[in-house]
């Protein structure tokens, strides 16, 4: 292999060029490969799919905590199911993906690739619920979904394949469904804030940006660091919407049938994946929280020929060590500089990085260095694992605290209209007169002049309006939060 010489990684600055910077992480940190011949499939690379995979297993993890149990539906769903329920149909009809052949034959009905699981599922609820006894029905499925979007697309913000997990959840009563929405709201909260270090305001959504087929939604929305929103995820209220249509009915204990009441949540692992590179990156490249880091601890043997045996049997000690006690490790052996070495898992965003040269030998420790404060300590050897695990804990937690620092700085308020013609992006806090089809006209007016989307109310909080609607002047009903979006 030819040596690689120490040079600058050369990456776009983020604040200055954010969306071309995103871009060349995304290809350069080995994320996903972007020149795949069909508009809006990405090609997920080795990097990614780590990633996912652990951000899937804590998202699971907290749902079966919660009692949700895992199934797996099949891909496509027949019309006669997606045709059901009426306003989902009308929402959903333009992005879909329709299969209308086998081989060289003609199907006799066309299938839907599932762009969301409820007309899948919930023909089979159908079959399953008969009594009280059968509730509450949580169940939930990690998936791909198509949808074909016709905005442009970006690698894990907008795409027409893209990873999530739904669930789909069935109760006795409207309270039980409203329940598990704010409960919904705590998973998101758990896993993605305090996991992955993703902050986020908690909406209800306007009347007319509901999920097609609820009866309320309330989405978690974060930013990019361009100011512009990105929804991350939401939990739909469906009230008996889809259980009357699809004839979702069960007995309960004086033997009376009843309409089940529903609630569903996605969140999209994909798009948590745009957030976590966006918000906890840099000039250098990415920056993985500790538990869903690829590799959490990589080893650079610093080494001259005379004393390489000695100092990579240190570093393939440590390695093994570290992999025994659960730790992600790798030893970087190859034969490129160490700073280019250091260069290359920094845009890696590998969390820890471990030093070791013929000082460390002698002096039985290593060298510890944080991807996040570029912090340097020396470690003695039989301290090595508890230290990673501290350190890497200590650095998510320092992730999160920065990054909530920078969303709550993103967060304005505006008195008057004109104080939106501005280019400053993130939320700006509004009196407003509606969220109920009342307020649309007001809400078109804004995304018109200043492209600014009602993005709903708080949901965690509750605001009551001082003033007039600062688009039509009638006294305000509501406060709400405005935003540009992806």
């Amino acid at each position: 292999m030819d040596k690689k010489e120490d040079a600058p990684r050369g990456l776009k600055h983020r604040k200055e060029s954010f969306s071309e910077w995103f871009t060349e992480v995304v290809e350069r940190a080995e994320l996903a490969d972007l020149r795949y011949n069909v508009k809006g499939f990405l090609v997920h690379r080795p990097w990614s799919v780590i990633a996912m995979k652990g951000m899937y297993r804590l998202y699971e993890a907290e749902l079966e905590r919660r009692g949700h149990r895992p199934v797996w539906f099949p891909a496509v769903i027949p019309r006669e199911n997606f045709e059901i329920e009426s306003e989902h149909v009308k929402g959903f009809t333009p992005e879909v993906f329709w299969v209308t052949h086998a081989g060289d034959e003609e199907l006799a009905e066309k299938l839907a690739l599932r762009p969301t699981s409820e007309t899948a599922m919930y023909k089979m609820y159908s079959l399953w619920i008969r009594s009280w006894r059968d509730l509450p029905l949580k169940l939930y499925q990690s998936c791909q979904v198509w949808r074909h979007e016709t905005k442009s697309t970006r690698p894990f913000i907008r795409g027409r394949e893209f990873y999530w997990i739904e669930a789909h959840d069935v109760f006795a009563t409207r309270e039980e469904a409203e329940a598990q929405a704010r409960e919904d709201m705590q998973t998101t909260e758990n896993v993605m804030h305090k996991e992955f270090g993703i902050p986020y305001m908690a909406f209800e959504r306007p009347e007319w940006d509901k999920f097609a087929g609820a009866v309320r939604t309330y989405a978690a929305d974060t930013l990019m660091p361009d100011g512009r929103a990105v929804q991350q995820p939401s939990t739909h209220l469906l009230g008996q919407n889809f259980a009357k249509p699809f004839g979702i009915r069960f007995r309960d204990k004086d033997e009376e049938e009843k309409i089940p009441w529903q609630t569903c949540y996605g969140p999209a692992i994909w798009r948590m994946v745009a957030s976590i590179v966006a918000v906890h990156g840099d000039d250098k490249g990415l920056v993985f929280p500790y538990k869903i880091a690829p590799v959490q601890a990589v080893i650079v043997p610093i080494f001259k020929k005379e004393n390489e045996e000695e100092v990579v049997g240190k570093a393939l000690r440590i390695v093994k060590e570290l992999r025994d006690s659960g730790i992600r490790a790798q030893a970087d052996l190859s034969d490129s500089t160490p700073g280019w070495k250091f260069n290359e898992w920094e845009l890696k965003g590998v969390p820890i990085r471990l030093e070791i040269g013929m000082r460390e030998v002698g002096n039985g420790e290593v060298t510890l260095a944080r991807r996040d404060t570029n912090e340097k300590k020396r470690i003695k050897d039989k301290d090595i694992i508890e230290s990673v695990k501290n350190e890497g804990d200590a650095m998510t937690k320092h992730l999160i605290e920065k990054a909530d620092k920078w969303f709550r700085s993103s967060i304005r308020e505006a008195r008057h209209v004109h104080e939106l013609d501005v280019k400053e992006g993130g939320f700006v806090k509004v009196d407003f007169c509606s969220i109920d089809r009342a307020g649309l006209a007001c809400a078109e007016n804004i995304k018109e002049k200043y492209h600014l989307h009602v993005r709903g109310r708080r949901a965690d909080a509750e605001e009551k309006p001082a003033g007039n609607c600062i688009v039509c002047g009638k006294k305000a009903g509501v406060v709400v939060y405005l935003a540009r979006q992806y």
